[in-house]
């Protein structure tokens, strides 16, 4: 077995955790800004010292980083900033596991985005699948609390948000890739540290200079929260970590496709985690497009 699928596998696990304590964040304490930031200020500086000790460990120096792998790394940060705001907005407005599910059309964006920005491309057939994904999206798309034909729903706040933070996380998946394709022939371990401590250390230091900007008691909670929050840091750095290491082994089309089985652990915390009722049109809609992320694993090339 590639050591790129166990990888994404452990990876969609950690994340999965991580969502589900943002929402809990966002739902009794902190903004959605206070739960993004939460994310990054408390793993941040966590990778930044491993990253030290394995560089003294294996008495290795850090490998230059130049003007393209920064402009890589500091859109993808922005962009994954971006995202995760919507998604944590995305749970005020639909449960948890069909909040993930509009997160996820970011695995049939990315194949767009991948290659535009790498050239990663995808066969005829990966269109047909892109097709089953979309019908997937038509039907999360609308609330069942709304009344109304299904197409005027395709512009409401639960699936703008949606749709946005699937093609901004695509952005941010490419632009990591990218990023640590810059670094040359390194270890994938440590391409993937590299990358992951110089983006989560922008993003922290960004975020954390809008807050005392624009929202100081902001920042407090984020501390007062520190409890729950220091778990949303580690979980995030496991996740992003094998996120990482996934990019730099594997074009981001298919490390987004097999992550997918987040979707069946968003969907059992959603059930037997928060206890929300899941429809069967919106289970529908997630099989639909779960079906569309595999064809893809069989197409993209």
């Amino acid at each position: 077995m590639s050591l790129w699928i166990p990888v994404t596998l452990a990876a969609a696990v950690f994340q999965t955790l991580r969502f589900m304590l943002q929402k809990v964040l966002s739902a009794e304490r902190l903004s959605a800004e206070g739960a993004t930031f939460a994310r990054f200020a408390y793993s941040a500086p966590l990778i930044a010292a491993l990253l030290g000790a394995y560089l003294w460990a294996t008495g290795r120096s850090l490998p230059p980083l130049g003007a393209e792998f920064w402009a890589h790394a500091l859109v993808g940060g922005l962009a994954q900033i971006l995202a995760t705001i919507c998604v944590v907005l995305l749970f005020k407005q639909r449960n948890f596991a069909v909040g993930i599910t509009f997160k996820k059309t970011e695995v049939i964006q990315a194949v767009l985005i991948g290659w535009l920005v790498l050239g990663e491309g995808v066969s005829l057939p990966g269109f047909g699948a892109i097709l089953l994904g979309l019908m997937g999206v038509l039907l999360l798309s609308r609330s069942p609390l709304e009344p109304g034909r299904w197409w005027r729903h395709l512009g409401n706040r639960a699936a703008g948000l949606g749709l946005a933070s699937g093609a901004l996380f695509a952005v941010s998946g490419v632009s990591y890739r990218a990023a640590s394709l810059q670094l040359g022939d390194l270890e994938p371990v440590l391409r993937a540290g590299v990358t992951l401590a110089a983006v989560t250390g922008a993003q922290m230091i960004g975020m954390g200079l809008w807050l005392a900007w624009r929202d100081r008691a902001e920042l407090r909670a984020v501390w007062a929260a520190r409890r729950t929050a220091l778990w949303v840091g580690l979980f995030s750095m496991g996740g992003s970590f094998c996120w990482f290491i996934a990019f730099t082994l594997q074009t981001v089309a298919y490390v987004k496709a097999l992550g997918q089985v987040e979707l069946i652990l968003s969907l059992l915390a959603s059930v037997l985690v928060f206890r929300e009722r899941v429809s069967a049109r919106e289970v529908t809609g997630m099989a639909l497009l779960g079906a569309s992320i595999l064809a893809l694993v069989l197409v993209v090339h």
